[in-house]
């Protein structure tokens, strides 16, 4: 099993965008809707979708409707591009904050299922603001990234499927990145927007504020200083898996030995490593707001990137699961 991954530059999407769009667009129907549809309450019309994005997240409408322009008269492609009320879903991700030497530095685990991932890690200047960040389809998701302000967002997965009257997280993660400059105004907005469905973010920024926040539907957002989180918000709620990865990483975070290429390598090891061949872990990134630099890491491979010297180019990995 093998995954290639580009990096690229695109201020703006365009045409290269639709194209991009409209070749995964069964994809991206099948992540918003899902797969038992009968289940889920009535899907919002896109006139809903828009009012709510407009409601909550009004900086990101113009690059909306821009996108929508592009799709042209399409309803069902504007509810996609929305993000408002997706399907649920339930993959892992580790990520841990390290405020040590060569710090701070926000570093994470990305598992999924490598056949409905985005392929790309771009950089973008929607609002002059340039955004480094591993995209996620539909449009504007992104799991991980970081702005030049020095602000880093990721996200797992909280471990509920409960769907809620809100957004993808990963537009979320957009809007911060895109209108936040510090943490605390980054938390401020995570904890205002409602969302889709049971989520961990951690933020970090340039001067070593962090925060992990537990989000979920229906449920007051809980501001944390955890420093390492996997994919559950409540310890008796938690699958083994998810607690031996988030036990291990706070391990290593007291180990007083430990530094950050350390750390990294525990990214690399199980159990916070995933070999599962359903859903391995795709990528390591390791990100540096004070430098302003990402390292995209693989078993033997470490991808570079930084808003200085972004290089496009393309990286396969041939996962061993």
């Amino acid at each position: 099993m093998e995954k290639t991954f580009v990096s690229a530059r695109e201020d703006r999407p365009g045409e290269d965008w639709l194209s991009r769009f409209m070749a995964g667009r069964a994809g991206a129907e099948s992540w918003y809707f899902g797969k038992a549809v009968t289940s889920r309450p009535i899907a919002p019309t896109a006139t809903e979708c828009r009012a709510a994005l407009a409601q909550h997240m009004p900086e990101l409408i113009p690059h909306y409707e821009h996108v929508c322009a592009l799709v042209g008269d399409d309803e069902l492609a504007h509810r996609v591009l929305s993000h408002y009320r997706p399907a649920p879903e339930g993959y892992g991700c580790s990520q841990a904050i390290w405020l040590g030497d060569e710090g701070p530095a926000l570093v994470r685990n990305f598992d999924y299922p490598p056949d409905i991932v985005s392929d790309r890690f771009e950089l973008t200047a929607w609002s002059g603001l340039k955004v480094i960040a591993k995209a996620q389809r539909p449009w504007g998701g992104c799991v991980d990234g970081m702005n030049e302000e020095g602000l880093v967002a990721s996200v797992t997965l909280g471990g509920g499927r409960v769907q809620g009257r809100g957004f993808s997280i990963i537009l979320m993660i957009r809007y911060v990145l895109e209108t936040c400059h510090r943490v605390s105004q980054a938390v401020d907005a995570l904890c205002r927007i409602p969302v889709a469905l049971a989520q961990n973010v951690t933020l970090l920024d340039r001067s070593g504020t962090y925060a992990t926040l537990l989000l979920g539907p229906g449920q007051r957002p809980v501001i944390t200083r955890l420093k390492a989180c996997a994919n559950h918000q409540r310890s008796e709620r938690a699958t083994p898996n998810s607690l031996a990865r988030q036990q291990a990483l706070l391990q290593a975070l007291a180990d007083p030995s430990m530094s950050l290429e350390g750390l990294t390598d525990r990214f690399l090891q199980p159990p916070v490593h995933a070999r599962n061949p359903r859903f391995p872990t795709l990528y390591t990134a390791v990100y540096r707001p004070e430098e302003g630099r990402v390292d995209y890491v693989w078993p033997g491979k470490r991808w570079s990137q930084g808003f200085m010297d972004f290089q496009p180019g393309e990286y396969t990995h041939h996962y061993g699961c």
